[in-house]
C-alpha cells in the first residue's frame, strides 16, 4: 500500500506544493510545527534515510538549503531548523522549519488545525522567494 506521501506526490491526496522536480517534492507539512514547515520528500518511497543512496540525499539537503533560504528571506526566523525524524510517515522526508528556538521542533507543538489562509500565505512566501532566488522548481 502507498504511504500517504506517495499518494499526495501522485495527487491523490491535496497539499500544498512548493517545489517539484524529477527527484522530490516539497509542501507544507498539514500539522505545521511553525508557519511555513516544509517537507521534503523523494518521490521514491523509501521508508528510512540511511537507505537513500548518497546522490539523492545530497539532493534532497540540497532541495532543503533551498526552501530554507527562501523561508529566512520570507519569514525572518532566529534559524531554519531541519530534522530527520521517521517516525510519522513510513517514507522519508526532510522537515525544513522557520524556527524561533529549538522548541519549535518538538513535535507536541504541531497545529493539528491549521487556518488555511495563513497555510496559503506561507506557500505564497515560498514559492515568491524560491523565484526571487532563481529557483525554476517552483511548484503551484
Amino acid at each position: 500500500m502507498p504511504s500517504v506521501f506517495s499518494r499526495i506526490i501522485a495527487g491523490e491526496l491535496p497539499a500544498r506544493f512548493v517545489w517539484k522536480d524529477e527527484s522530490c517534492v516539497v509542501f507544507l507539512s498539514n500539522r505545521p510545527l511553525r508557519p511555513g514547515h516544509a517537507l521534503v520528500v523523494p518521490r521514491a518511497e523509501i521508508d528510512h534515510w540511511l537507505d537513500l543512496d548518497t546522490t539523492l540525499l545530497d539532493h534532497l539537503f540540497e532541495t532543503a538549503q533551498a526552501i530554507g533560504k527562501a523561508q529566512m528571506a520570507g519569514f525572518k526566523p532566529a534559524r531554519i531548523g531541519v530534522m530527520l525524524a521517521g517516525l510519522e510517515v513510513p517514507h522519508c522526508h526532510i522537515h525544513v522549519v522557520p524556527i524561533r528556538g529549538v522548541h519549535d521542533l518538538d513535535f507536541g507543538n504541531q497545529d493539528p488545525n491549521p487556518d488555511p489562509a495563513v497555510m496559503d500565505g506561507a506557500a505564497q512566501t515560498i514559492r515568491r522567494e524560491l523565484r526571487k532566488l532563481g529557483h525554476p522548481e517552483v511548484s503551484d
